[in-house]
């Protein structure tokens, strides 16, 4: 069918109300509205399938847990479904004491009568009639004049009055009463106006307060735009008499997509009242109540009406607070950091914490709702948008040239799989990228401890990424492509010691361009985040840079990146040591760490290469990896060897507190070359209360030099690894010393272990 050339040949215009001097448009809209809701009988009979009474029920639940106070029930008198439906909310006592349920009735006697028996015995009730006024409907479906659609009108008024005094005396219920000229807006407004005179006239009971009759003005069909709606309402306002004693009640639908429009400026017009259904169903505007959970309200209305929620559906659809564009996005992420910012300012001299984010006009937590959907990410979205979610679930807070490059990434995945990226998508892409959460996210390294250590500038005028009056010293253990490697450096701070040692040991050579940190969370609970760049050495304007990211409760440990090594080489782990060997004790303390789990104390790996070069020297000049591990394990009784018997054992014991302080007391028993003594000590800790317990059967005196510990093994295998250096005292002789280990799934047995293993070296005398 061809378009219309002149559609008004078709359609009628729509008669505007000559009202020059309208005051409408200059009222302030501030005035709360009455809310009734229709859902359950004008957005009902909008269904394809209407609601079953355990749906209805549930929706009358709901409507009273968002606070509304007037809820149109039903239309009783067209079913004995909608009849039974209202009694049973009376019978059951579903109706609060201030809500009034509301019946809907056209103007005839029989169904007037069986809509007021259906609220019979509630509390409070309203009585709603109608009866056409337009001159469609009287002259084409009831053929009758306006005298004889007055005439309707009054008498049945006056049967409801009637009724509704006879239900009073019988059960108590209080009525109010509602009257509907229905096609409100396509009747001749002098002659709408005349109908409701004579209708409050048959009434004759319309006070003030609860006792005002209410006029409902619907916009049956929508035939002209809001502001023709708001003259028609003014004008019904200004020349309706005892305007005191009158509800005015806005009913607009949505024919034209203005019913809300419709509604505010009806309000500004003099409105007192709105109608209207959850979300549109019937094609009335929504309401605005308690929302504060508006998704359980969402959840309801869906499962009763059986419609979905429009993505862009004001407030409650999926997509009304989301933004994908990246200028929005980037709008959004800086709103939010201004407004904490303001707030806590506000919170220091009381005053408000006004809302004012770019493009989000509430915020979205009144409603019940999160920020998860507030930014999402496709092909349009920028590095703003990309950069807020990161930080709100990771919370990172990434520096601008980090934002930047991640942002490429985000966009390669997008671009390639032509799809939205989810939160999990980015956070994803992020622990991928940085390798970032744990081992799960590895890259070819990482580290798994380290320590820091001061020492003296060779050159105090020496300088370099990091100032610092004195070096500072590496030690530490990563994982190389799955193996162990201990490494060392030097430097002016713990990252250009880092840098050092890399180079040192993996002919990695990169310069630090860019390091920002700070904190997360607060407290006891807060760790360090920091973003470090870095770039090939020598090379600080380099077009190209590698970002690492890394979290820790140490600022010196939260710092990483092994995005730079990519899949190039790296030198092998090997071994060969002795006289002009090439090996130093980090490769003899890397093989130690892959054989056996342990991550020796950075004395204990000196002390250890010292003995290995020994024993190189003594069998040619080099050992074999078999025959390096047994030397260790024999040395230090670690494992399952043939070493002789140990001089010391430990057996049963127990620790007990001592007074309100950290001292312990040692009580069990001690194997003495073999045999069993009942021992008991006391001291500062666990370590030194069975050193306590130990003294009165050795000559001399034992003390600890060095202590450390780690862990070894993951979950439910984890054991305890426990390293001790023993100083051995006796007068007359020189001091010695040596190392012990410990192992045990108790932390505290593994450190005893390591002390009597320690003393047995060093061939105590008992």
């Amino acid at each position: 069918m061809p378009m219309l050339a002149d559609p008004s040949t078709k359609y009628k215009g729509y008669t505007p109300i000559d009202l020059p001097d309208r005051k409408w448009p200059s009222q302030k809209y501030g005035k709360v509205p009455v809310w009734l809701s229709t859902d359950l009988r004008d957005g009902n009979q909008a269904l394809a399938n209407p609601m079953t009474v355990e749906q209805k029920t549930l929706f009358f639940r709901q409507l009273v847990k968002c606070g509304v106070k007037e809820i149109e029930a039903a239309y009783p008198a067209a079913s004995d479904t909608d009849f039974q439906f209202v009694r049973g909310l009376i019978e059951n006592n579903e109706v609060p004491e201030d809500t009034w349920i509301q019946v809907l009735t056209p103007a005839r006697e029989d169904l007037i009568r069986r809509t007021i028996d259906s609220v019979a015995g509630a509390k409070k009730a309203i009585i709603h009639m109608y009866n056409a006024t337009s001159p469609t409907f009287r002259d084409v479906v009831f053929r009758n004049s306006k005298e004889k659609t007055i005439e309707l009108a009054i008498t049945h008024t006056k049967i409801v009055r009637q009724l509704t005094e006879e239900c009073t005396a019988k059960y108590g219920t209080k009525f109010r009463y509602e009257y509907s000229p229905e096609t409100f807006t396509q009747t001749e407004p002098e002659f709408a106006i005349e109908v409701c005179e004579a209708v409050k006239a048959a009434w004759g009971k319309a006070g003030t307060g609860e006792d005002r009759i209410i006029f409902n003005l619907p916009a049956t069909v929508e035939i002209a735009p809001p502001n023709h709606y708001a003259d028609q309402i003014e004008n019904f306002c200004r020349k309706i008499s005892e305007r005191e004693k009158i509800i005015v009640s806005l009913h607009p639908h949505n024919d034209r997509g203005c019913g809300i429009a419709a509604a505010e400026l009806g309000m500004m017009a003099g409105g007192d009242r709105i109608e209207g259904c959850l979300f549109g169903n019937g094609e009335r505007t929504g309401n605005c109540l308690d929302f504060s959970d508006l998704q359980s309200t969402i959840d309801t209305v869906t499962q009763c009406n059986d419609l979905p929620i429009h993505p862009r559906y004001p407030w409650a659809g999926d997509l009304v607070f989301t933004a994908f564009s990246g200028s929005h996005q980037d709008a959004i992420k800086k709103g939010f950091e201004a407004q904490r910012i303001r707030h806590t300012e506000a919170e220091a001299t009381r005053g408000p914490k006004y809302w004012d984010i770019p493009y989000l006009p509430i915020d979205p937590a009144d409603l019940g709702q999160n920020y998860e959907a507030v930014i999402r990410v496709n092909s349009q979205s920028g590095k703003g948008g990309i950069a807020y979610l990161v930080k709100q679930h990771l919370h990172l807070d990434m520096p601008r040239k980090m934002q930047i490059s991640f942002y490429q990434v985000v966009q390669a995945i997008s671009d390639r799989e032509a799809r939205e990226m989810t939160v999990d998508d980015i956070t994803t892409a992020f622990r991928d990228t940085y390798h970032f959460g744990g081992s799960k996210y590895a890259g070819r390294l990482a580290l798994r401890n380290f320590k820091i250590s001061n020492e003296p500038s060779d050159d105090p005028n020496d300088s370099g990424d990091e100032a610092a009056d004195e070096r500072r010293r590496f030690d530490g253990t990563i994982k190389v492509d799955g193996v162990y490697r201990v490494i060392r450096g030097n430097g002016n701070g713990p990252l250009s010691a880092l840098l050092d040692a890399l180079k040192t040991h993996l002919d990695l050579d990169f310069s630090i361009r860019d390091y920002i940190e700070h904190s997360v969370g607060e407290g006891q609970e807060s760790k360090a985040a920091s973003y470090v760049e870095i770039v090939p050495a020598g090379d600080r304007k380099s077009s190209v840079s590698w970002w690492g990211v890394g979290l820790d409760s140490d600022i010196a440990g939260s710092a990483r990146s092994t995005s730079a090594i990519g899949g190039r080489a790296l030198p092998e782990l090997k071994l060969s040591v002795g006289f002009n060997a090439r090996s130093g004790q980090e490769d003899v303390a890397s093989l130690i760490v892959n054989a056996l789990g342990l991550e020796l104390p950075r004395r204990l790996q000196t002390s250890f290469f010292e003995l290995v070069q020994r024993t190189a020297r003594d069998s040619g000049g080099e050992i074999s990896y078999e025959s390096l591990t047994n030397l260790f394990k024999t040395s230090y009784r670690f494992g399952d060897v043939n070493a002789s018997p140990a001089p010391f054992g430990l057996g049963s014991f127990k620790l007990e507190h001592v007074g309100e302080g950290s001292r312990r007391q040692f009580v069990g028993e001690i194997i003495f070359n073999g045999e069993a003594k009942a021992v008991a000590g006391e001291g500062n800790g666990p370590l030194s209360s069975a050193l306590a317990a130990l003294h009165p059967h050795i000559e001399g005196e034992l003390s600890i030099r060095e202590y450390s510990e780690h862990s070894i093994g993951e979950g439910t295998e984890v054991v305890a690894a426990s390293y001790v250096e023993l100083l051995y005292e006796v007068p007359g002789s020189k001091k010695r010393s040596a190392w012990g280990i410990g192992t045990d799934t108790d932390i505290t047995a593994s450190g005893i272990k390591a002390v009597f293993n320690a003393a047995s070296s060093l061939e105590v005398v008992a």
